[in-house]
């Protein structure tokens, strides 16, 4: 096989169901798991004579999110029909945004293979309403459920400027983390409240062993559009796939963009393989036009100043913050920033009085494992971040272990009494009394001469032989000891 450079090029569609009330144009309820074609009226249906109304909300909440995405928000924007026909569209066209959409020019950072931020530059972000679902499952025929017709969605748009499917993973991770900060939407991907459209293509430089007598021309792969996403998973495994196949496409016909038209492919999930769908519409196929029964979006300066007061502290520069303030490596302060709810818990835990770190083990190492097996959040796990910055007090102080403190979260998750309580419940205090452990440190050495020798000895029996002394004397509190305090009288009696 001749040999090729290639730089990959990934642009990447996001459409992000808004957790409205209502849908975009309508006073339909959006309700998940309704049954079929039960959350409609004339509006979604396309009925003769209906007419839309705008839902402020999803208006304010698309123009949060762009502010959060670093996007300029024109003042002036309008609404457009585009065309197309499918059962699932029940008017023929969607109203949606062409050339004057509600936020453009934005960015969003996400961590480079190097350590350091990369910045992916965002063309658009635009208001729409989705389509119906299409139903497969009734037999030899479709069936057509119109609840989800009517939803509003955003549409973000990035430019070109992702080089692996790592870091479009990287930015569509980010992007479900934003939403759910800004509280604009679940981005539930089970639910469909979050679909990925990644574009991709190639740019070839081809070596002379191609012998086409090309020399180190470049040429650019068709860009193929792979459809409806809803998975992390799903996403970066296609564009991998997707690299491969337009590779050697272009190794065995030559096909360039020039010569192909643009596509869009599904993603079978059990073959793990694209399939081609059909060549990709261009904006002129969708006859767009301003849609006559609405008026254009005016936002003042005083209602996206409104807006912008909403805006929090995004989880990007939480997590910085979190390592540089609260010296926690990476991986913990990444998994205390995954979802807004736990950094705020965090964070009154340690308002409380809680060291950070100490804090962090308990919520990682016990909370967060009994949030999953619960399906709740921290907050209505049942302790208060009081009751952990108390715990993480104890520990501090050397009342309790590590490990006894973990046990004692468990209990306090179970019965709701206090740390102090259930330490003192469950015999887990910690002996500190000097004067005591003095005395079963002796018993331990006069029950253990040969250990004693060992240690005596020097070389490698002398660590080995403390460390068995030490066991002992925890063995003989039954793990009450404070260890620091035992290895210190411990060290002592040894000198």
């Amino acid at each position: 096989m001749a040999k090729v450079d290639y730089k990959v090029l990934v642009g990447l569609e996001i459409h992000v169901q808004l957790c409205t009330k209502t849908k975009m144009f309508c006073g339909c309820e959006l309700a998940f798991g309704a049954e079929p074609n039960s959350r409609v009226c004339p509006v979604c249906l396309g009925m003769p004579g209906s007419l839309p109304v705008m839902n402020k909300q999803a208006v304010e909440f698309s123009a949060l999110a762009g502010l959060a995405l670093n996007c300029e928000i024109p003042k002036f924007t309008k609404w457009d029909r585009k065309g197309y026909y499918y059962p699932d569209l029940p008017k023929n066209y969607q109203i949606s945004q062409y050339d004057l959409p509600l936020a453009i020019n934005g960015y969003i950072e996400i961590p480079a293979a190097d350590g350091s931020l990369k910045k992916i530059r965002i063309r658009r972000a635009h208001l729409e309403e989705d389509a119906g679902k299409n139903l497969h499952t009734a037999g030899n025929f479709s069936q057509v459920d119109l609840n989800r017709a009517g939803t509003p969605l955003l549409e973000i748009v990035t430019e070109p400027d992702m080089e692996t499917a790592a870091e479009v993973r990287a930015l569509a991770e980010e992007l479900q983390r934003i939403v759910r900060y800004l509280g604009v939407s679940e981005a539930d991907m089970q639910k469909g409240h979050m679909r990925f459209e990644p574009n991709v293509n190639l740019i070839i430089t081809p070596s002379t062993a191609l012998g086409t007598g090309r020399g180190d021309s470049q040429f650019k792969t068709p860009i193929v559009e792979v459809k409806n996403l809803n998975s992390f998973r799903a996403l970066e495994n296609s564009i991998n796939y997707e690299i491969n196949r337009q590779l050697d496409r272009f190794l065995e016909t030559g096909e360039v963009m020039e010569m192909g038209n643009k596509s869009t492919r599904g993603w079978d999930d059990a073959k793990e393989v694209t399939v081609l769908q059909r060549e990709k519409e261009e904006a002129h196929d969708y006859r767009y036009f301003p849609d006559p029964d609405l008026v254009p979006v005016e936002i003042s300066d005083a209602r996206l100043n409104e807006i912008k007061s909403r805006l929090c502290e995004l989880p990007s520069k939480k997590r910085i913050r979190y390592i540089s303030v609260y010296g926690l490596s990476d991986y913990d302060a990444g998994v205390l920033t995954a979802e807004r709810a736990t950094a705020d818990f965090f964070e009154n835990a340690v308002k409380s009085g809680g060291e950070p770190k100490r804090v962090c083990n308990l919520l990682s190492q016990v909370g967060l494992k009994l949030v999953n097996a619960k399906g709740c959040s921290l907050a209505d796990l049942g302790p208060k971040p009081a009751d952990i910055a108390q715990l993480a007090k104890m520990i501090q102080a050397g009342e309790i272990s590590p490990t006894a403190a973990n046990t004692i979260l468990e209990e306090m998750v179970k019965t709701g009494k206090s740390p102090q309580s259930l330490a003192e419940q469950l015999h887990l205090i910690q002996k500190s009394d000097a004067g005591e452990l003095e005395k079963i440190v002796d018993e331990v050495l006069k029950d253990n001469p040969q250990a004693l020798a060992d240690f005596r000895a020097g070389g490698k029996k002398s660590g080995k032989a403390r460390g068995f002394l030490l066991g002992q004397i925890m063995q003989k509190t039954k793990g009450r000891a404070n260890p620091n305090v035992a290895a210190e009288i411990l060290d002592k009696k040894l000198a």
